[in-house]
């Protein structure tokens, strides 16, 4: 069965295929948002779970690490920042002369909500001395309270890299458990946050993936549970992930993070192919439309604003953190 659209000219009515009707609207929108970015000197920074069609309207593509760094270096005077509310803030406390736009925000990180304020400096108080780590996936007034901020591309590096024998590692359990398999010589403190995401890529259909696919290769993110890290072929961040397919013989490859990851690698290598792992869904990430990029650049609306304390001293984590690289 055909669905169809009535269109309208001024010489006659006539029947197109609802699907070219989308088409052209999603076309009319992205015509609509570079038109706008250009006459308020924006730039646009996609996260790699974004939907496709806002991927495609993105100066910059790439994981949490990578978009700090474009934060930190872009001469743009507005940011739209297509992620999730963590990664606006961190956008504006790397450029707080600049006005950093939010286009939609129900698009929250459930795992940045895990950990506030008050229970961390709880835990602090009791392990006195130890620094606290803590995964970019955290809000403005949490990383005002660390040490040092980390991504999943470099929290192995940074952790490492730390003299203390004692650490404490917000929020993500797993990414926690995760360095653990590679800094055998500290005590970590683990906070109990995770993201539901990763938590819903299941062994069994990483199983049947493979017996469907025996020439794939299953990569996963860190985020995952121990028991998904265990059964892949490698664990990477979504850069990571990218970095390594580019390089990789194999041709077939089952990808366990956020579905929307799928669009970018499609599109990067398009000889490989990819097969997406059922449920790996992030809605918060996906609450983000062209209507609301549109929307924030035409009104100037849902402007991320911090307190000029909090920015100061969430600052030096973030900087650290870039400082360390990869």
């Amino acid at each position: 069965m055909h669905y169809y659209a009535v269109v309208c000219s001024q010489q006659s009515i006539y029947y197109a295929p609802l699907a070219n009707v989308e088409t052209e609207k999603m076309d009319a929108l992205q015509n609509q948002i570079l038109k706008l970015k250009e006459e308020k000197n924006a730039v646009i920074l996609g996260h790699n779970y974004q939907r496709k069609e806002v991927q495609e309207i993105s100066d910059f593509l790439g994981d949490s690490f990578g978009l700090s760094v474009q934060a930190s270096k872009t001469e743009a005077s507005v940011i739209v920042f297509c992620g999730v509310d963590f990664m606006a803030e961190s956008a504006k406390i790397l450029n707080p002369e600049k006005m950093v736009l939010h286009p939609n925000l129900k698009s929250k990180c459930p795992m940045a909500g895990m950990v506030d304020v008050k229970s961390l400096r709880e835990l602090k108080a009791e392990h006195p001395g130890a620094p606290v780590v803590s995964y970019v996936n955290t809000s403005a007034d949490v990383k005002a309270e660390t040490d040092i901020c980390c991504t999943s591309a470099n929290a192995v590096k940074i952790v490492q890299s730390l003299p203390d024998e004692k650490i404490i590692f917000v929020p993500d359990t797993n990414l926690g458990l995760y360095i653990q398999r590679f800094v055998k010589d500290k005590e970590m403190i683990f906070w109990p946050g995770y993201c539901p995401t990763h938590m819903n890529i299941k062994k069994d259909d990483l199983v049947k993936l493979r017996t469907e696919h025996p020439g794939a290769e299953i990569l996963v993110h860190p985020e995952c549970t121990p028991e998904i890290i265990d059964y892949a072929d490698y664990a990477f961040s979504t850069e990571g992930i990218i970095r390594h397919i580019q390089a990789s013989a194999k041709n077939e490859f089952i990808i366990g993070t956020e579905s929307n990851m799928l669009h970018r690698l499609r599109r990067e290598s398009p000889g490989k192919v990819f097969y997406e792992v059922p449920n790996a869904t992030c809605p918060n990430m996906r609450e983000i439309s062209l209507e609301d990029v549109r929307d924030s650049l035409t009104r100037i609306q849902y402007k991320i604003e911090l307190p000029t304390d909090i920015i100061r001293k969430a600052r030096v984590p973030l900087e650290r953190m870039i400082k360390a690289g990869r």
